[in-house]
């Protein structure tokens, strides 16, 4: 039972702040156990004691009078105290344990490993989250353009508050660094996920003997992620988060937020937006909107898998298969299913719409329902794995380059020629040339799958961290050809991205948390679109292939121009000595 909230500690008026090695530390302060006269291990004793005797004294008393045929409401004194002994000492024990044991079941497990451990059993003190942190190195202050803020001292180092270890969490540390508790359980024993982090991650840096004291802990919220986006914390990175706009796209300004650490990406980005805005804007076509999952089955021939084959391509039975798969969700709705044969082992790849979500988890439940429906009708399939690298997810893979997966989009825009010159200060006839050398006869000659492009990838990634997205997916969702031709006789150009692969969504994941909510809001995407369902996500797609564009704009214009290592040596270097950073031994 967890009695992490418990303290054994007697009264103590509050005391100020100790500093230590430059870390400022908090005293204990005054909890309600201590106003108890007695210490709380002595006061739940004599309650476990009083509670055990009444019970024994009132049943003794009772079978005595069942034996003479007196009735049980006749009572004395004595048992009208041990009644209320019995009532108050009840009342206080379940105070005590009851809330804690109820909370325990309804709270989420972040135990998703293994079963708890009952083997190390632990009585803990609730005191505000531990940490003998050293001081953090204050951030970079940007007062020029993003990208160009140049460190020329060491930043200061700025004090955190932060408590040291309670007695009761010194315990659990040393049990987590002598392997006697699991750290992956802490959460489902402790029920306070901050302070488990805490816990975690002294016991991390005892074991280790590295210091964690650039990493933060504090101002996040740790209940958000339990159980749905990150296990075993630690702490949190910090990215930093610039805004590239406004970009006009299909006659709406969007302020496109991105996470990077890269130098010169935001302001690039931001410069093709100016001169997409300059132009007229850019206009976006969604293709299609359809995640996939390709489970692998096996038969005992490749005659019996070619008879599975026909039977889910037949028209005849996509009703059935339709029903069964939209068992799953009320937003799951499957589209098509396409099967590719290996030997005896067939791949069955299922598409199927998602709503505002991303959508792997719903097809997957989906394509379980039509694999248990097929087992009655095809006992003998072995159903190897549900996903048989046929869909293909985070993978480079030419199925997801033809087929399309997620959301496909195309994004274009015509760049008048003076806007080439002024901005891009470059030409259009060195534009088409580049882009057919480079991304065209260049990817062609390294064997490129889907890379046809000078640095979509970038774009995606920074959006995608930003707006909660899975950033592993940025391997397929980067798949785009981008084109530039000369139009208008040559004076404008018209330049386009193709990405047949964007996979967003607007709820789920990491779009729950806070900072990556906020990036969502921004963009007028935040959650689920309950008018038209998926159209958030739809927006998302068509908003990052935008961005894309401006980004592939802006990076070959540099490259005509040759600026690319002028403006990185500008932008993208630091004099910030690292060496200098404390580490522990």
């Amino acid at each position: 039972m967890d009695m992490s909230r418990r303290s054994t500690n007697k009264t103590m008026a509050p005391v100020k702040p100790m500093k230590m090695g430059g870390v400022v530390y908090d005293r204990k302060e005054p909890k309600a156990s201590d106003a108890l006269p007695l210490p709380l291990y002595i006061t739940n004793a004599v309650f476990f004691t009083l509670f055990f005797s009444v019970v024994y004294f009132l049943l003794t008393r009772w079978r005595e009078k069942i034996r003479n045929s007196t009735p049980l409401h006749i009572v004395d004194l004595s048992e009208i105290v041990a009644i209320v002994a019995f009532f108050a000492s009840f009342i206080y024990l379940l105070g005590f344990f009851g809330i804690d044991f109820v909370q325990s079941i309804l709270r989420p497990s972040a135990d998703v490993w293994a079963a708890e451990d009952d083997d190390a059993s632990v009585t803990a003190d609730a005191i505000a989250q531990k940490h003998d942190e050293e001081a953090i190195l204050k951030e970079d202050a940007c007062k020029v353009p993003c990208g160009a803020a140049l460190v020329d001292s060491p930043p200061p180092q700025v004090a955190q508050v932060v408590p040291p270890p309670t007695e009761e969490d010194e315990e659990i540390i040393k049990l987590v660094v002598e392997g006697k508790m699991p750290s992956y359980s802490l959460e489902s024993k402790l029920g306070d996920c901050k302070r488990a982090a805490s816990i975690r991650r002294e016991a991390l840096q005892r074991t280790t003997g590295k210091s964690l004291a650039g990493l933060p802990l504090e101002n996040f919220d740790y209940e958000s992620i339990l159980g749905q986006c990150c296990e075993m914390p630690v702490g949190y990175v910090q990215i930093p988060v610039g805004i590239a706009g406004p970009l006009l796209l299909d006659g709406r300004e969007y302020m496109v937020p991105m996470a990077t650490t890269e130098g010169t990406l935001i302001a690039s980005t931001n410069r093709g937006c100016k001169a997409i805005k300059l132009s007229g804007g850019a206009s976006s076509v969604l293709l299609r909107d359809g995640m996939s999952r390709a489970p692998v089955v096996r038969f005992a021939t490749a005659q019996r898998a070619a008879q599975l084959k026909f039977f889910l391509e037949d028209p005849v039975n996509y009703e059935t298969l339709s029903m069964v798969f939209n068992r799953s969700s009320r937003f799951g709705r499957l589209q098509s299913i396409k099967c590719a044969i290996a030997g005896k082992n067939l791949y069955m790849r299922f598409s199927c719409s998602t709503g505002d979500a991303m959508g792997m988890n719903m097809i997957s439940k989906g394509v379980q329902n039509v694999l248990d429906f097929l087992q009655n009708d095809f006992p003998d399939m072995d159903v190897i794995g549900i996903s048989g690298n046929f869909c293909s997810d985070k993978k480079p893979a030419a199925v997801n380059w033809i087929e399309g997966r997620g959301k496909s989009v195309v994004c274009e825009a015509i760049i008048s020629g003076d806007v080439v010159r002024k901005v891009l200060k470059t030409n259009v006839e060195a534009l088409v040339e580049l882009n057919m050398l480079k991304n065209l006869a260049g990817s062609a000659m390294a064997g490129a799958l889907g890379g046809f492009n000078a640095h979509a990838s970038n774009i995606v990634s920074a959006v995608y961290i930003a707006t909660g997205q899975d950033p592993a997916q940025n391997v397929e969702s980067s798949h785009c050809i981008t084109m530039l031709e000369a139009v208008n006789d040559g004076k404008d150009l018209h330049v386009s991205v193709t990405m047949p692969s964007i996979e967003v969504g607007t709820v789920g994941g990491g779009t729950q948390l806070a900072s990556q909510s906020a990036c969502l809001n921004l963009l007028g995407v935040k959650g689920a679109n309950r008018e038209a369902a998926g159209s958030n996500a739809r927006l998302l797609a068509t908003i990052v292939a935008g961005s894309v564009l401006a980004g592939e704009l802006s990076l070959m214009s540099a490259l005509a121009a040759g600026q690319l290592v002028k403006s990185h040596m500008k932008y993208n270097r630091s004099s910030k000595d690292v060496s200098k950073i404390s580490e522990r031994k």
